[in-house]
């Protein structure tokens, strides 16, 4: 399927299903989140890159506007909703400020893929957590959860986050994870074994003697 849809470009990544806040104050987003609520249209959100208007993005529902300033900047909820392919970008729309885009939807494996590697990748996830000294909650049961619920917990950069947007099975997601976390828990691991090291350095300690003549 194809069809046109306004944009919001942002250097995020957002994943269908995924909750996000945003705080809208630029004149040509007022008018765009004001005509999606007013209308109720949907709007993309494509990731930008370096400066860059990536081909990948997601389409996008206001659930909510939780507050209106004065000058008519909003804070707004969103819920990401389906992957899109950017084929051409609509930078002048008349009597509008924002752009848009001709987009494609793909389509996109979801379900559940391999549980048993969605549940390995959880406890992977965890110990990254755990590594790092964050506490962090998932939103789901661990048996509900998919790729797009944990991915921004697995340490991905922006780059990342990108390419697995760009995977279009949940089974290709699962591995893309499982081959991060494989490369940065061991590193982590290293650093943490080198920290307690290096605390040990320059403290007394409590040592006997070896048993040995001299």
């Amino acid at each position: 399927m194809t069809n046109f849809v306004p944009i919001f470009p942002l250097g995020i990544v957002v994943y269908p299903g995924e909750q996000l806040n945003l705080h809208i104050f630029e004149p040509r987003y007022k008018q765009l989140i004001s005509e999606c609520v007013a209308e109720n249209k949907l709007f993309g959100i494509p990731t930008v890159l370096e400066n860059k208007l990536g081909e990948w993005g997601t389409l996008v529902r206001v659930q909510k506007v939780s507050k209106t300033y004065e000058n008519g900047e909003m804070d707004i909820e969103t819920e990401g909703l389906s992957i899109f392919k950017v084929l051409e970008v609509v930078k002048s729309i008349p009597d509008k400020l924002y752009s848009g885009a001709i987009v494609h939807y793909p389509e996109n494996v979801e379900g559940r893929g391999n549980p048993n590697l969605m549940q390995k990748l959880i406890s992977n996830i965890r110990d990254l957590h755990k590594l790092l000294k964050l506490e962090k909650s998932f939103k789901k049961p661990d048996e509900l959860l998919i790729s797009y619920d944990v991915a921004h917990h697995a340490g991905l950069s922006l780059q990342e986050e990108y390419e697995l947007l760009g995977l279009m099975h949940e089974l290709q997601r699962q591995e893309y994870l499982k081959r991060h976390l494989a490369k940065v828990l061991p590193v982590l691991a290293e650093m943490e074994l080198l920290k307690e090291k290096v605390k040990l350095n320059g403290h007394f300690k409590n040592l006997s003697s070896l048993d040995f003549e001299l």
